[in-house]
């Protein structure tokens, strides 16, 4: 049955990439213009052009969004918002899960894919980690864009979990963040981005739903930097026995 439906699961995942870029180019005029009103309110305006971007594709290639809400997501407050990492498709999804302008954290070297790579860094804040300088960049346009009230979005795990575990280990730049800034960790979870696409390869793609789910948020007040251990520690432990009650399918059991 498995080889009877790779002929259909190719002819699906050709047609949702040529969607995708067909509907980045329909776009990608506008975020030129946008680039030249700056990096908040162009960045705004382009990653509201990201959001009409999803709004077409995830129908049409019938992927559709659960929103499950265990706490409200207050959009009028800035927060550092954790996530975890385990697929391809988390990137887009997270058009879909803020619909206000948010900044996500992200790898520098997608910039350099033609066309998308364009809207990306203008959308984003890029980071190279193996670079001191740039890591020190990057926390600081962070902090610049909270202090004006626009939430950040980060993956602590650095790259994609294949330990067969909840999480892998977390950085500390997000929770350091948090607390330098004293603004709250809301942290969300990507349930089915692994079922939709693994993290290995875009022609594992399918259709179905992506569940999404707002947890409570973990205020940061009082805290010191002697502290992010501490809070890093907090945070890990509450996603990882969320993700342990929805049964998260990526998980292995305890290695």
């Amino acid at each position: 049955m498995h080889y009877l439906m790779k002929p259909f699961r190719w002819i699906y995942c050709i047609y949702a990439i040529a969607l995708f870029v067909g509907i980045m180019l329909l776009i990608f005029p506008f975020v030129i213009l946008a680039g030249f009103l700056g990096r908040i309110r162009g960045g705004n305006m382009i990653y509201r052009l990201c959001v009409f971007w999803s709004d077409l594709w995830f129908p049409l290639v019938f992927i559709y969004i659960k929103r499950i809400y265990e706490s409200p997501y207050d959009k009028k407050k800035p927060y550092i918002i954790i996530s975890n990492h385990i697929s391809l498709l988390d990137a887009a999804v997270i058009v879909k899960a803020y619909r206000r302008p948010v900044r996500p954290l992200g790898k520098a070297e997608m910039s350099k894919t033609p066309v998308f790579g364009y809207i990306y860094k203008r959308a984003i804040v890029t980071v190279n980690r193996s670079n001191a300088a740039d890591r020190v960049k990057s926390v600081r346009v962070l902090k610049s864009l909270i202090i004006r009230g626009i939430s950040v979005v980060v993956f602590p795990e650095g790259t994609f979990n294949t330990t067969g575990q909840p999480l892998k280990d977390l950085y500390d730049g997000a929770f350091r963040i948090a607390i330098e800034t004293q603004t709250p960790i809301k942290p969300v979870l990507f349930l089915d981005d692994y079922d939709r696409m693994k993290y290995h390869h875009v022609f594992t793609l399918n259709p179905g739903r992506c569940r999404i789910v707002y947890l409570n948020e973990i205020p940061v007040a009082g805290l010191t930097t002697h502290d992010t251990s501490m809070l890093k520690k907090k945070v890990y432990q509450i996603m990882s026995e969320k993700l342990r009650d929805y049964k998260a399918t990526w998980i292995k059991g305890d290695l």
